[in-house]
């Protein structure tokens, strides 16, 4: 039976609250969670997961039970920078000093800046709607990007709907074929989140970041060899084909929906390799199926076992956070 661990981590005088399951001697795994969930949003993948990894899943600072500084005093700032900025400090005080990165939404600039920043710790790389392109920006980005454009107060009032108790319930259920089937543990729980005071300021101001990110989609030229996976996802099966990029060759992430990416490796993988079928367009695969989450653990273990033969990168092709 699966032993999850509450704790939580002080990391420059806040307190980052993070689940931890699995043997310290395991390759390690990070999870970063989306908006507007918390580290709860893997309650069911941690435990088909640590028989094989030290598993940690913090709380992004102003999300689930991390602290919630007010916006500006302590000089926090609630933009993407700083989220990246605390990660990379998180995993230090957690000791995790190599390990894959499993992101997701939010997660996803959050964990990309990290694989600029330390090239040579991340093993590898899961990202599921991790979005690293304009493509990736539906029309229902549209009020977003006006508040890009002009950050007046009609805009940014205009953004509060995506706030709404019944716009997380939309994340869970649309597309769903039976609605009755989504528990209504996760949407409730990022609810009562989102109600807290302030929290809806934070987000507003994480929404009109979210450009900074943008801006860091022209990507950086790598010298080392890499195997990028991408594929758009449907509704029931995600397939995966791959390629060979040459030493000295430009590599992206082009994570429209779904990217594997493994760093500083130089092998063919298999084709079409399935993973879980998703139980909604916005929250991870079903992974209660144990038997199909060997693809992504068998993933993550060969990425681990490759890094260790080559030298660490200086540079990546993910986002410049600079």
């Amino acid at each position: 039976m699966t032993t999850i661990r509450y704790r939580t981590a002080d990391v420059d005088h806040f307190n980052v609250f993070y689940r931890e399951a699995g043997a310290v001697e395991a390759p390690k795994l990070l999870l970063l969670h989306g908006f507007p969930s918390a580290s709860h949003m893997f309650r069911d993948l941690i435990p088909l997961l640590s028989d094989r990894f030290h598993i940690i899943a913090p709380d992004l600072r102003g999300f689930g039970k991390s602290d919630m500084p007010a916006r500006g005093k302590s000089g926090f700032q609630y933009i993407f920078a700083r989220l990246g900025e605390m990660v990379d400090r998180f995993t230090e005080v957690v000791g995790f000093d190599r390990y894959a990165v499993y992101v997701f939404d939010y997660g996803a600039p959050t964990g990309f800046r990290l694989a600029v920043k330390h090239p040579d710790r991340i093993t590898a790389i899961i990202s599921q709607n991790g979005n690293a392109n304009e493509e990736g920006l539906s029309e229902g980005w549209n009020p977003i990007r006006a508040y890009w454009q002009d950050a007046s107060s009609a805009n940014r009032e205009a953004l509060r709907s995506f706030l709404a108790p019944e716009t997380t319930i939309w994340q869970y259920t649309h597309g769903v074929s039976d609605p009755t089937a989504v528990s209504p543990d996760g949407y409730s729980l990022d609810n009562f989140y989102l109600a807290r005071p302030g929290a809806d300021e934070i987000e507003l101001d994480l929404f009109g970041d979210y450009k900074s990110n943008v801006a860091l989609y022209r990507f950086r030229s790598i010298s080392a060899p890499t195997i990028h996976r991408s594929s758009r996802c449907g509704a029931r099966t995600i397939r995966f084909s791959s390629r060979r990029v040459p030493r000295r060759s430009n590599a992206t992430i082009q994570a429209r929906s779904c990217a594997f990416l493994i760093p500083n490796t130089s092998r063919w993988r298999p084709t079409d390799r399935k993973l879980p079928e998703q139980s909604s367009t916005s929250f991870p695969p079903d992974y209660r199926d144990r038997h199909r989450t060997r693809h992504l653990c068998s993933f993550i273990a060969s990425g681990s076992q490759r890094r260790k033969s080559h030298a660490p990168s200086r540079t990546s092709r993910f986002p410049d956070p600079r």
